[in-house]
């Protein structure tokens, strides 16, 4: 009997602003009233599922502020501010933030709520779209936003939430305030059902370091070599102390909230290193949880050889004289999970991970363990019904299964001595190393902030010339600058349009720690760090006519569009995605495209255009060659053939040509709206954009150039 541990993980940053003591941004509320609920009401539908939660202690830290009515978040006061007293600003605002969420899967599905998208434009926030904004618009919009995000569980708690999206516009202001309240009560409820949870003995609840540091990397920055030999970094910082405080105050803050101290850990990231194992074992802590590519590149450089199937099994974790057991996560089927079950039927992604974990348990070592470890929170967003199918089908399988048992961790390695490891290899469960938080210019530009901010407040400490409790706060600010978050969002790494909010709350928690101690904060701290705009790609410049062949020229392509894939990622990281840059342009008559990526790009890559016509080109790579198919249709249903030119090139990445006559296209400066997907194995297993659609003006022979944009 081989036994399945899951275990989701839930964190959100301190969105806390250290001057004004108001939330910037709203996503603790509104991940409670999709992920968390959904995912504890998914828990009770299948008692006979065992399963672990990790939750972060600033996530619950903020829930608990929340609850408390001590910290309001700035956009929920913006929905609940009267739509008649709105003012400019506010208006402006609502446009820009409250279209923030899945358009897919959350947006198009309501057609009031769709409408009031298209009203405000989909490429950009066009303040100039405000006019066409009335009261009843503006409302509608207040209330949507908030109710989109309502997950399964909340809406079958409220039923008057289904009655809401039923009516679907014209809301009151009652009908509005009901729905912020609804929030409000699901806030405050939901720490209790996780403890319950885990009373009932069905879960287990774990935690990670306070403000979710990298822990090794606080230790000493300079482990990041280790991994990265080839890395720029800033000047050395050793913190180990900052680890250890972090470390013990998650652990007295879940035993407060949840009434035991926490067995296991999951380290910031998955981030360990030889240096965080005593500092975690003595915090209290047994166990912990990384990726299976930190236990592989640590048994490598011991010269061992490494069979995956060793994976699959509990392992001990000895440094300085402490031990700690381990579980190593299976990297594939949890990626799978997080960003390719969306985009597949239920049943059929259950199916999927049923049929793998039941291979894995024909060839594990006895009384073997396979651990999968993921997001518990920003997955759900891409699937139509917040992944209430896909669970009931997956807990369903794994309730069934004869050859598996789910456990929680304790459960697990308990009475388990494990394997030993030999000395721990440092890096995260992103690439086995620190390449996201640490090597850029923008991230080591924040750890100099860091290390100096730090060096401060020690300085100002040992004079004891500061109250204790002072002290302590300055030292709580810091602490919270430590987080792994603000580091993610800084560098090409990742991009969201609130950059800016995070570099802002980043630093404003650095001047906090100044003028806690009767300082004026350093000029430069009032700079932002990251650059002001981060764009994805560039708009076509001039008419192409490139040549297709297997080494694509420079000059052949120099004028085209380009959509930089390999930045278009959010809050969660997708480690074996191809795709770099996505290349697209126009000659006389032809419509060209380019992937540029890792070879094989994928078994199938297909473009779909919704705009000027309803069209898919589907391309099958094989070899220096492709086979391109195109079909139209009038309805969005029914698809025919398209017969033409077509053409694809493969070698170092795809390159395709389809006539304007096979997409139904004419020289008239139509807009163009498309999506381009990867499938592997049928499956789609990329998307771009991640969210909404690449959108440009189409070839009009009237129009320079220059005039087309995205």
């Amino acid at each position: 009997m081989a036994d399945v541990v899951l275990l989701w993980h839930f964190h959100q940053p301190s969105y806390l602003d250290a001057v004004t003591g108001e939330a910037l941004m709203p996503w603790v509320r509104l991940h409670t009233v999709r992920g968390y609920a959904d995912m504890a009401e998914m828990a009770r539908r299948h008692p006979q599922v065992k399963m672990n939660f990790n939750l972060t202690p600033v996530l619950v830290q903020q829930i608990e502020q929340m609850a408390a009515g001590k910290v309001k978040d700035r956009w929920g006061r913006l929905a609940a501010t009267p739509a008649q007293e709105l003012n400019e600003p506010e208006k402006a605002a609502l446009l820009e933030h409250f279209f923030k969420i899945n358009w897919h899967t959350s947006i198009e599905p309501y057609p009031r709520y769709r409408q009031l998208l298209d009203l405000r434009g989909r490429r950009t926030v066009n303040l100039q779209n405000l006019r066409r904004f009335r009261e009843g618009d503006l409302r509608d919009l207040q209330v949507w936003f908030n109710l989109a995000w309502c997950g399964f569980a909340v809406r079958k708690r409220y039923p008057e939430l289904n009655e809401l999206i039923r009516k679907g516009r014209d809301f009151s202001e009652e009908e509005k305030k009901r729905v912020l309240e609804i929030h409000q009560e699901t806030v405050r409820g939901i720490l209790g059902e996780y403890r319950g949870l885990a009373e009932s003995g069905q879960v287990e609840l774990t935690t990670t370091p306070f403000y979710h540091p990298i822990l090794p990397l606080l230790v000493d920055t300079d482990v990041a070599k280790r991994a990265m030999p080839w890395a720029r970094l800033p000047e050395r910082m050793q913190a180990p102390e900052d680890a250890r405080a972090q470390l013990e105050r998650a652990q007295e803050a879940h035993t407060r909230v949840f009434g035991r101290k926490a067995r296991g850990l999951w380290p910031s990231e998955g981030s360990v290193s030889p240096e965080v194992v005593p500092l975690i074992a003595k915090a209290g802590f047994e166990y912990f949880c990384a990726d299976e590519a930190v236990l592989f590149r640590g048994l490598e450089a011991q010269g061992k050889k490494v069979d995956h199937v060793e994976l699959f099994q509990p392992w001990r974790v000895e440094e300085q004289g402490a031990t700690l057991k381990a579980l190593f996560r299976e990297r594939p089927l949890s990626d799978y999970i997080g960003f390719t079950a969306a985009r597949t039927e239920a049943k059929a992604a259950a199916d999927y991970l049923q049929v793998h974990l039941e291979h894995i348990a024909g060839v594990m070592p006895k009384g073997g363990v396979v651990t999968l470890a993921l997001d518990g929170e920003n997955a759900w967003e891409a699937f139509a019904d917040s992944g209430e199918g896909f669970l009931n089908e997956f807990y369903r399988r794994l309730a069934g299964a004869n050859r598996m048992r789910t456990q929680t961790l304790g459960g697990a390695l308990d009475g388990r001595e494990g394997v030993a490891t030999g000395r721990i290899h440092s890096g995260s469960w992103i690439g086995a190393n620190f390449d996201i938080w640490i090597g850029d210019a923008e991230e080591n530009r924040a750890w100099d902030w860091v290390r100096r901010t730090r060096e401060f407040l020690r300085r100002a400490e040992s004079r004891g010339e500061v109250p204790a409790e002072t002290c302590q706060a300055a030292w709580d600010d810091l602490y919270a600058a430590e987080g792994s978050d603000w580091f993610w969002w800084y560098g090409p790494d990742f991009q969201t349009d609130s950059d800016l909010i995070f570099d802002a709350l980043f630093r404003t928690r650095l001047q906090n720690v100044y003028r806690r101690l009767g300082a004026v904060p350093p000029a430069a701290l009032s700079v932002p760090i990251c650059a002001a705009e981060v764009r994805l790609g560039h708009p076509p410049s001039r008419s192409i006519e490139p040549t297709l062949g297997p080494r694509p020229s420079y000059l052949d392509w120099s004028g085209a569009g380009k959509y930089e894939a390999w930045r278009d990622q959010g809050a969660m990281a997708q480690g074996d995605r191809r795709v770099r840059a996505i290349w697209y342009g126009f000659g006389e008559k032809d419509f060209y495209f380019r992937i540029d990526g890792k070879p094989p790009v994928g078994e199938e890559v297909w473009i779909d255009f919704s705009l000027p016509v309803e069209a898919k080109v589907r391309v099958v790579p094989a070899g220096d060659g492709g086979r391109v198919e195109v079909t139209r249709s009038t309805n969005g249903v029914d698809f025919d053939a398209v017969a033409g030119e077509a053409e694809a090139i493969g070698g170092r990445g795809l390159q395709v040509r389809v006539p304007f006559a096979n997409l139904g296209w004419r020289n008239d400066g139509a807009e163009v709206s498309c999506l381009v997907r990867v499938l592997r194995g049928g499956m789609e297993a990329e998307r771009y954009p991640e969210r909404g659609l690449l959108e440009f003006t189409g070839p009009n022979k009237s129009h320079d150039m220059k005039n087309w944009f995205v």
